[in-house]
C-alpha cells in the first residue's frame, strides 16, 4: 500500500505566514543554506544575502563583467544588469541567469562577477530566466524567449522558449519550442526535466539521457492551469510545488498528476480572471497586469525549501519587499548544494 501524501488536507493558513527581510526588491528567486542563510536576487543590481540573525547585505556586481557597483536605482539603469534565476556553483559561487544582460554569469560572495556564456550557435542567447546546477556539476539553463522585449512573447501563439545545457564549457540547446520557459527541475534520480511553461500554462517534463540530451517530452499534471506558472520545486515525497504568478497562488501537483490549490491570495479576483480571458485572445497587456497580484507578496515568483530540516517554504515574487515563509508538513527535495 503507498504511503499516504502528506501534503493530503494541507493549506497554508495565512495567519501562519512570518516574513523574512526588508526592504527587498523584486525578489525573484532565493537560495537557502544549511545555515539558515539565504540569498534573494535585487533588482539593484545584485544579490541580497540575509544572515540566520535577519541581518541583510546586498552584495553588488562589480565591474569584473563591466557593471557599475549598482548600490542604488542609477546603477541597476547604467549596468542593465537583472538577476533573475540563482543557483550554487559547487564552490560556493553564485550562478546567475541575468535577465536584464541576457547572459549565464557566475557572481563571487563578495560580487566580482565574470559571464560564462553570452551567444549559443553564434547568436545571443535571448531573455535567460533560470538556472539549476545538477549533481554532475552540468549547468541547466531557461530561455524564455529570443524576441528582445519579452512582453510581446506573454502571448499563447509565441513558443520560442528553450532549455540549454552548458556543460564542460560549452552551451547548447537540448529542448526547444516552449511557451515563455521560466523555472525547471530535476527529479529525485535526476530522470526527468521538469519545465514551467509559463504561457503554456501547464508543466512539461522530459526524460534526460546520460549526455543531457532531452526525449519523451509530455505534459505532467493538467494540461491547462488555467493561470501563468512561474516557478517549481520538489518536495521529498515527489510533490511538485509551484506557483501562479499575478494570480497568486501557490499549488503543488502529486506524482499521479493531481493538481492542490495551498494557498490562494488571488481567490477569484475580477482583476485575474479579466487577465486570464484576455490572454487567450491573445490580448493582454502589461495594464492589465499590473492591475493583478494578492497582498502578501504580489506576484509569486517561485518556491524554495529551506531550514534545519528543509521544511520552512519561502515564497520569492516579483513585486514583494519581504520573503514570507510558512511551514510544509513534508520536507523539500534537497538541491544540489545542499
Amino acid at each position: 500500500m503507498a504511503a499516504p501524501n502528506p501534503i493530503d488536507g494541507f493549506e497554508v493558513d495565512p495567519a501562519a505566514i512570518a516574513y523574512v527581510g526588508e526592504g527587498l526588491q523584486r525578489p525573484e528567486c532565493i537560495l537557502a543554506e544549511r545555515d539558515g542563510a539565504l540569498w534573494s536576487a535585487d533588482a539593484r543590481g545584485g544579490v541580497v544575502h540575509i544572515g540566520p540573525d535577519g541581518t541583510q547585505r546586498l552584495v553588488a556586481q562589480t565591474e569584473a563583467t563591466g557593471f557599475a557597483a549598482a548600490t542604488d536605482e542609477e546603477a541597476r539603469f547604467v549596468s542593465g544588469t537583472l538577476p533573475n534565476g540563482l543557483a550554487f556553483a559547487r564552490n560556493g559561487d553564485i550562478l546567475i541567469s541575468n535577465f536584464g544582460t541576457d547572459r549565464l554569469e557566475v557572481m563571487t560572495r563578495s560580487g566580482e562577477s565574470r559571464v560564462l556564456a553570452d551567444s549559443i550557435d553564434g547568436a545571443p542567447i535571448g531573455k535567460v530566466n533560470f538556472v539549476l546546477r545538477d549533481s554532475r556539476d552540468r549547468i541547466w539553463l531557461t530561455i524564455s524567449t529570443r524576441i528582445r522585449n519579452w512582453m510581446r512573447a506573454m502571448s499563447p501563439n509565441v513558443a520560442d522558449g528553450y532549455v540549454a545545457l552548458y556543460d564542460q564549457g560549452v552551451l547548447r540547446i537540448v529542448a526547444d519550442g516552449f511557451r515563455f520557459t521560466n523555472e525547471i527541475r530535476l527529479d529525485a534520480k535526476e530522470e526527468w526535466l521538469y519545465v514551467a511553461e509559463t504561457c503554456g500554462r501547464h508543466v512539461t517534463r522530459l526524460r534526460v539521457l546520460p549526455d543531457g540530451s532531452l526525449t519523451d517530452r509530455e505534459v505532467f499534471g493538467p494540461a491547462d492551469h488555467g493561470a501563468f506558472i512561474d516557478g517549481i520545486a520538489f518536495d521529498a515525497h515527489g510533490n511538485l510545488w509551484g506557483t501562479h504568478v499575478m494570480t497568486d497562488r501557490i499549488f503543488a501537483i502529486t506524482p499521479e498528476g493531481d493538481l492542490r490549490i495551498l494557498l490562494d491570495d488571488d481567490k477569484g479576483s475580477a482583476e485575474g480572471r479579466a487577465l486570464m480571458a484576455a490572454f487567450e485572445k491573445d490580448a493582454a497587456t502589461p495594464e492589465m497586469m499590473l492591475a493583478c497580484g494578492g497582498r502578501i507578496a504580489p506576484w509569486f515568483a517561485s518556491v524554495t525549501f529551506g531550514g534545519p530540516d528543509l521544511r520552512n517554504v519561502y515564497v520569492g515574487s516579483l513585486r514583494g519587499s519581504r520573503i514570507p515563509v510558512f511551514r510544509a508538513p513534508v520536507a523539500g527535495l534537497p538541491m544540489a548544494h545542499w
